[in-house]
């Protein structure tokens, strides 16, 4: 067993949880949807928050080949998937109880929480590609984060509606992308 595969286990528990309370929340949702005033914003987000999630799982592979782990380099690898889950709890509304439920509300409620959470997960990962892989980072892979950046600090600042209908599907759109350009191939 190598280092990375022992490590990989808890990188890959975490983000299992991230996924396990946006399908769990997904669910409740369904169950819940004639107590909840439905706002398409959720789930356009959470489905962002699983697409990112699985991306971080698919790139993280690419560390396989790092031999010299120490405890820094681990715990910033680990605050990615840390991150994701806080953005897939935070952003997964909790239906428990009767209800009824406005689920614009509860994203409002939230927001700045959610979107200080990306800001933490572009943080997160620009500390990890600096310090943990090798060479500088692809433009590319840059200018996906400062997107991603901008589009956290937009939702923190706007609080009205049209914004955040205009910022739920960019950000599923610009996730999609950022992986078709440079996540498609496992890395090697």
């Amino acid at each position: 067993m190598t280092a990375f595969d022992y490590l990989s286990v808890l990188l890959s528990i975490v983000l299992g949880l991230a996924i396990t309370q946006l399908l769990a929340g997904f669910a409740g949702m369904v169950r819940a949807r004639d107590r909840m005033a439905m706002y398409w914003p959720v789930p356009v987000q959470m489905a962002a928050v699983f697409l990112i999630t699985v991306q971080v799982w698919w790139a993280l592979f690419g560390l396989h080949n790092a031999r010299d782990w120490t405890f820094g380099h681990f715990l910033i690898v680990l605050m990615q998937p840390v991150s994701l889950y806080l953005m897939a709890a935070i952003i997964t509304p909790d239906l428990s109880g009767e209800g009824p439920f406005d689920l614009r509300a509860l994203y409002f409620r939230e927001r700045v929480w959610y979107f200080s959470a990306i800001l933490f997960a572009v943080a997160v990962s620009l500390a990890k590609n600096f310090v943990v892989n090798p060479g500088p980072p692809r433009a590319t892979d840059m200018a996906g984060h400062a997107v991603f950046a901008s589009m956290a600090l937009a939702g923190i600042v706007f609080r009205g509606d049209l914004a955040h209908k205009i910022i739920a599907p960019l950000s599923l759109f610009a996730y999609a992308a950022y992986i078709a350009l440079l996540f498609v191939q496992m890395p090697s």
